[in-house]
């Protein structure tokens, strides 16, 4: 059997920065991390499109935790002791420089996802942390004070267990045999797959909009505003995405088939738009409707929004008809459209679900069920909205129980 002061599961973000913080401060423990794969921070590796999206620069803590649909609450507390400022710092001290983009996400200058593994990988050497690959975790004893843990190869026991597995079902299943609710995963973070002809010569096109979930009344159950992307198979971006994230467990139950109202021109009402619209029917009498853009809307979506009003192409706003501008109305402010599906997220394959919350101080990141066990990361039911926010509370957490420790 394997002796160690400190068990760490999972070699992922949020175990290694718990591992060197906790080595930090107790430089005389042994600490092991267990990783199930052949390599670690596997995550860290692809997140961003290979650049490693560090954080977002909130600095704020009631409004960065309003960036994450589970845990907004549980992790305000937290943010108070480490959030984004600490984050920059605390890679600033290693020698890694970070970068704040236009959009508030944060990636090292160097644009690699390499230079955030290489600082955990030298950080752990240099402060004695043990790294075990290959050793999947197949049972957790508690026996007395200690966590008897058995992996396919080894069995390994200390005295406190810190739990980073991040989204494993193997691993939920064993936290339930130490009493542990697990709220069930559902995806969160996707895109919307439509087929719909007014979009299908668009893709790449990027515009600010307003979108609604709505049920099978029409009635809205979610709204998000931002950039929205038009796909090659439907719509991403943004916008999109927010309503995912806080939408995850509503939308499972309709197996991702529902109607969405989009609109374009974000915030204007359809009778502020009519109104624009019988001005330019007034002041602007010879133009072809279908030739000039208006509302500053990117050209091509201005095109497919008058075709699909059902206007021909040589029609004048000064021919056009009372239902002629209604349509248009209607078009620009609440389309609707169907999506009959979903799409990850680039590879950045995002739950909702994990450890009830309920179950854990956030005080320690301590389960209140099992006392010397932690937890940091997306083992918990906790998750974000896209832009650094889940690497956030990974640092977060991590940096939590390892004061703890």
């Amino acid at each position: 059997m394997k002796k160690a002061d400190i068990l760490l599961i999972g070699g992922g973000a949020a175990g290694f920065f718990t591992a060197i913080n906790v080595a930090e401060r107790n430089p005389n423990l042994k600490i092991i991390i267990l990783e199930r794969g052949k390599e670690v921070l596997t995550k860290v590796k692809i997140s961003g499109g290979g650049r490693c999206n560090v954080t977002h620069a909130e600095f704020i803590p009631k409004e960065l935790s309003q960036n994450y649909p589970r845990g907004e609450k549980e992790l305000l507390g937290p943010f108070h002791t480490f959030m984004t400022g600490d984050t920059i710092e605390w890679f600033q001290n290693r020698g890694v420089e970070l970068k704040i983009e236009e959009d508030g996400r944060m990636f090292p200058v160097t644009d690699s996802s390499q230079t955030i593994i290489d600082c955990f990988l030298s950080e752990a050497k240099r402060l004695g942390v043990e790294i075990l690959l290959n050793e999947p975790v197949k049972e957790i004893q508690k026996e007395g004070e200690s966590f008897i843990l058995h992996t396919t190869s080894e069995t390994f026991s200390a005295k406190k267990l810190v739990v980073a597995t991040g989204s494993n079902p193997k691993i939920w299943k064993i936290l339930e045999g130490l009493g542990h609710t697990v709220v069930p995963a559902v995806p969160s973070l996707f895109t919307f797959n439509i087929k719909d002809s007014r979009i299908a010569d668009l893709p790449g096109l990027s515009t600010d909009v307003t979108v609604k979930v709505l049920d099978n009344k029409s009635k809205t159950l979610l709204e998000s505003s931002g950039a929205l992307l038009i796909t090659h198979w439907g719509m991403s971006g943004p916008a999109i995405l927010k309503l995912s994230a806080w939408g995850a467990r509503l939308l499972e139950p309709l197996k991702y088939n529902f109607n969405i109202e989009i609109n374009w021109l974000n915030t204007l009402s359809e009778e502020d738009v009519l109104d624009s619209l019988k001005e330019l029917k007034s002041f602007q009498g010879k133009q072809t409707i279908f030739k000039y853009a208006q509302f500053d809307l990117p050209k091509r979506l201005w095109q497919s929004i008058i075709k699909s009003s059902g206007i021909n192409e040589r029609l004048t706003w000064a021919e056009a008809t009372r239902e002629n501008l209604l349509n248009i109305a209607n078009q620009l402010t609440a389309a609707i459209f169907e999506v009959t599906g979903k799409s990850t997220f680039k590879e950045e394959f995002v739950t909702a679900g994990g450890v009830d919350l309920k179950e854990v101080n956030f005080k320690s990141f301590e389960s209140r069920i099992c006392q010397n066990l932690f937890f940091a990361g997306e083992v918990l039911n906790i998750d974000a909205i896209t832009g650094g926010f889940n690497f956030q509370s990974a640092w977060t957490s991590g940096f939590v129980v390892s004061q703890n420790l």
